[in-house]
């Protein structure tokens, strides 16, 4: 079959056998795979994010000089199955799964590592539990953005935010943009989009963004006083006073009406959940400097640099940070069924397609955010290669 290596940095278009199922695993026919952000880092920066991985004991990361199939954004036609499937669908049915598969009894990440090659490719294994039938209706091309969307969704069900909170997102690549996306389909009625590329912006409106701003022009949290939000110390202790004067002044004890208060969400500040959604250094420490206290932060952008921020203005804020990745089963599964039933519209995000002769081409493009959102792979195309 034909298929796409990196191996340090470099793509090599390549004739590789077709690949076997192992036990309870399916070949499928890859239709179409996605570029990720993290496949742009994996390519120059393996050995880090295999370091990295280490660390939470997982060994089996591509380096930078392995030869690996990348791609864990992908859907495919079921082709052929192994043995201890239960054969659930008929060969020729759509799925997307998982990027996750066993190989020498240990799981590994699909398109990260040499033990489980992706869907830079025609064909790609993939886990029969882990497969999901794409609903009828929804295009191929959406339903490739089942995983990157299943990001977004991880990312706005870790961070508690409520349909009447506000919500920011700093940076509107791909995953931004997904967070958007699934923020609507939440109902976050309070929606900041913050980004330099008047493209990206455009899309941020799109996806479901209700205020979208030029940082260098506007800051993101500019009008989060007038709606309620505490932007400084001093009107955080003068609450305090004028709260337990009112409370002082009723012949009832103040205690248990204070406890009341407190269980009824009255005593805490209103607090805004912020998407880092960047991943360069210092964007964490500008965040904490900017917000107003007691935000929640939810970092989803990946830094490959070491950071700093200031812990005491943090402590000061009394602000929350919280990091996130991947997905649960039922968020993949969730995700596709919100873009089947019209919840998102992803179509917005995909701006290419190329085969596999234009990987390389659509790496380079993608690193320009007013010409490209999203690229497909399409491993049947033939040429494909201008993006």
């Amino acid at each position: 079959m034909k298929a796409l290596t990196v191996q340090n940095g470099v793509f090599e278009l390549a004739d590789l056998p077709a690949p076997k199922p192992g036990r309870g695993q399916v070949v499928l026919e890859v239709l179409r795979c996605g570029i990720c952000g993290s496949d742009l880092h994996a390519r120059h920066h393996a050995d880090q994010l295999a370091d990295d991985a280490a660390l939470v004991g997982v060994l089996s990361m591509m380096r930078a000089d392995h030869k690996v199939v990348m791609g864990h954004e992908f859907i495919g036609e079921i082709a052929e199955y192994g043995k201890g499937t239960r054969k659930r669908w008929k060969p020729g049915t759509r799925v997307v799964a998982m990027p996750i598969r066993r190989n020498e009894g240990l799981a590994h990440p699909t398109g990260f590592s040499e033990l489980a090659p992706g869907a830079y490719a025609e064909q790609v294994v993939a886990e029969e539990s882990m497969c999901f039938t794409v609903p009828n209706g929804l295009s191929t091309e959406e339903a490739a953005l089942t995983e990157p969307m299943a990001v977004g969704w991880h990312a706005v069900r870790r961070s508690g935010v409520g349909k009447g909170d506000t919500a920011i997102v700093i940076g509107c690549g791909p995953i931004g943009l997904a967070v958007i996306g699934m923020l609507k389909a939440k109902g976050v009625r309070h929606i900041v989009a913050s980004d330099f590329s008047p493209a990206r912006r455009a899309l941020a409106e799109k996806m479901g963004a209700h205020v979208v701003v030029h940082p260098g022009e506007t800051s993101p949290y500019d009008d989060l006083e007038d709606r309620g939000h505490l932007v400084s110390g001093e009107a955080l202790f003068d609450l305090g006073i004028s709260a337990m004067s009112l409370m002082r002044r009723s012949p009832l004890p103040w205690e248990p009406m204070f406890r009341a208060a407190e269980l009824a969400g009255q005593v805490d500040a209103k607090s805004a959940v912020i998407f880092e959604c960047v991943g360069v250094p210092g964007m964490i420490d500008n965040i904490i400097a900017a917000a107003p206290l007691r935000s929640r932060v939810i970092v989803v952008g990946v830094c490959m640099d070491f950071d700093k921020f200031r812990p005491s203005l943090a402590i000061n804020k009394e602000i929350d940070i919280r990091f996130v990745l991947g997905y649960l089963p039922i968020e993949f599964r969730d995700t596709l069924h919100m873009l089947a039933d019209g919840k998102v519209d992803v179509r917005p995000l995909i701006t290419g397609t190329v085969g596999l002769g234009g990987v390389d081409a659509a790496f380079t493009a993608l690193g320009s955010p007013e010409r490209h959102a999203k690229i497909l792979i399409d491993p049947k195309q033939v040429g494909g290669t201008d993006v």
